[in-house]
């Protein structure tokens, strides 16, 4: 199973790439780990970012996508261009999207830590949250 895990954050879509055979989780090569969307959005700039995300999808063959949830209110809530995004990325067509809360992440991982110190993965700092999450959605 090849999965693709988001975390949004302000106006960006951060990702990550996981694998998943044999029991063994993997992280494949990708050529982008985030999409930047700038505050005007208007139609044609969502339906690139849909498309440019659907595109990436189909390349490398990813079967789920699994967002990291956001407050809706509060000091941590998310922003209305990622709820946006979460909203565009929702509406691909022929795309399971399964979602995760912050609860649901720390649960998973206290019963299947993780194997591999996040800074061994090769993977960029800011991609950490949306690599916590794949992880934490691959150990079900």
């Amino acid at each position: 199973m090849k999965i693709c895990s988001v975390e949004l954050r302000s106006n960006e879509a951060i990702i990550c790439l996981l694998t998943l055979e044999g029991g063994m989780v993997g992280i494949p090569e990708c050529r982008t780990q985030k999409f930047i969307m700038d505050n005007s959005l208007d139609n044609q700039k969502m339906r690139d970012f849909q498309f440019a995300f659907k595109k990436l999808l189909d390349d490398y063959k990813v079967e789920k996508v699994v967002i990291r949830t956001r407050e809706t209110r509060g000091k941590f809530a998310g922003s209305s261009v990622g709820f946006k995004l979460e909203s565009a990325i929702q509406l691909i067509d022929d795309l399971d999207v399964n979602f995760m809360s912050n609860a649901d992440i720390k649960e998973k991982l206290k019963r299947n830590p993780m194997a591999i110190d996040f800074r061994a993965t090769g993977l960029r700092q800011f991609q950490e949250a949306a690599f916590t999450t794949g992880y934490a959605f691959l150990g079900r």
